[in-house]
């Protein structure tokens, strides 16, 4: 029996070893090399054989400089204008979030870009703190080892932006019929007021609440000077 828990722990003890250097490697390698996939966009295709409908995996990727500056502005103003004073976590918006969460039933998100980046290529879906304490690990490595603008990049380009839609790339033609270069500032609000939800909200045909929020994040555009320089970042 002795020698079957030592046999267990060595065993275990390499699995470990080789998650860490794997883990670190893969991220080392996506800092220049695209992402050709992520879990989500397979467990998308698997969720839609199971509905009997045809797969759909839409993804082109493109280099930073092909995409339009409003459209990482616009995401920057909506989903985290913390991003480039945090080290992947905000802890501020985690503390609201928490406090909110205890007396509404609504539940609301303090993730960062970096996280939601980190849960995107390497992660599944499912809700659990396991998944979160994986999601936490990946968010360091990303911020350890990738730029700002790299992240930016990444997430830009496997964010989910519609059913079967991932990348701006994909999006902007799909919705817009034009490359992610030449997107405007109202169609980059647009695209970054749908995040959230996009299987719901259309960026098409865009109901109040969409044409709200983009609204909202235009002026917070303007505010900010109309544009976002990650060479001189607000807030650094």
């Amino acid at each position: 029996m002795k020698n079957f828990f030592l046999i267990v722990w060595k065993w275990f003890k390499r699995l470990v070893l080789a998650f860490f250097a794997l883990s670190i490697l893969s991220v080392i390698i996506f800092k220049w090399v695209p992402v050709p996939v992520t879990p989500l966009m397979l467990i998308r295709c698997v969720q839609q054989k199971f509905a009997g409908e045809p797969m759909k995996l839409d993804k082109k990727w493109v280099s930073f400089e092909n995409i339009s500056p409003n459209l990482p502005f616009a995401v920057f103003c909506s989903e985290d204008q913390d991003f480039f004073k945090h080290h992947g976590f905000n802890f501020k918006a985690i503390q609201d979030a928490l406090k909110h969460d205890e007396h509404s039933k609504r539940i609301v998100g303090a993730s960062t870009i970096s996280q939601q980046t980190a849960k995107n290529v390497f992660l599944s879906i499912n809700r659990s703190w396991i998944r979160k304490g994986f999601e936490a690990y990946f968010t360091v490595l990303i911020e350890l080892f990738w730029s700002k603008k790299r992240i930016m990049e990444v997430y830009l380009n496997v964010i989910e932006f519609g059913k079967g839609i991932y990348g701006a790339e994909a999006a902007s033609e799909a919705y817009f019929h034009k490359h992610a270069k030449d997107l405007t500032k109202d169609e980059a609000g647009l695209l970054a007021a749908i995040l959230p939800d996009p299987l719901k909200w259309s960026a098409v045909h865009p109901g109040p609440f969409v044409v709200s929020r983009k609204d909202w994040i235009l002026g917070q555009m303007a505010d900010y000077g109309g544009k976002l320089d990650f060479n001189n970042p607000p807030g650094k």
